[in-house]
């Protein structure tokens, strides 16, 4: 079962995907100072994917840009990995289901982040 709004109503569909984007941007904006400038999240059976748009911060899009996407991508998976925990309870405390594997995973060209989520059960 799914997080409950107030009167008791369990998430679901686009209002469950709204809270999980607006929670792991939260997320993302806590750890790193500023979120992406757009998200999205979709879920299909046990399978949910957040994706975020436009994540680098300044300093990585000029290291990218002067051919250090390689060591971009490293600081980004040693920041995914730090931030793991967090998205992974937020999305098991939204969606009450338990994740059983997440990966994370971004680009520098074009910027964006992927978390994916497998869960214990489908929706």
């Amino acid at each position: 079962m799914g997080a409950t709004v107030s009167g008791g109503e369990e998430l679901t569909g686009g209002e469950l995907n709204a809270a999980v984007t607006s929670a792991l941007v939260g997320i993302h904006s806590r750890h790193l100072g500023r979120g992406p400038k757009r998200a999205t999240t979709f879920h299909h059976g046990n399978v949910l994917v957040t994706l975020m748009y436009e994540v680098l911060t300044p300093a990585e899009r000029t290291l990218a840009g002067r051919d250090h996407g390689d060591m971009v991508n490293e600081i980004r998976h040693l920041f995914q990995s730090t931030m793991a925990d967090d998205f992974k309870d937020a999305v098991q405390r939204l969606t009450g289901r338990g994740v059983v594997a997440f990966i994370s995973g971004n680009t520098v060209d074009p910027d964006i982040a992927a978390e994916v989520f497998i869960l214990d059960s489908p929706f």
